[in-house]
């Protein structure tokens, strides 16, 4: 995990999976690094990631999802 600056003009997308409700984060990808932000304080910072790393987050939330059906 680091805290680095994020490129202007980058650009931040919410899941398509979002209900649309304000209870999502958004996330700018580069080819190394995942950016983390919650959507309704968007201002507030952000989380980065090794693309790595984020990858293997979506993996076990995935794993874990299948669980709970």
């Amino acid at each position: 995990m680091m805290s680095t600056p994020i490129p202007a003009g980058t650009t931040w997308r919410t899941s398509t999976r979002s209900q649309g409700n304000g209870a999502c984060v958004e996330v700018a990808a580069s080819s190394r690094l995942v950016a983390v932000r919650d959507t309704k304080n968007r201002n507030g910072g952000h989380l980065t990631l090794t693309r790595s790393a984020f990858d293997a987050f979506l993996d076990t939330m995935r794993e874990r999802a299948q669980h709970l059906s």
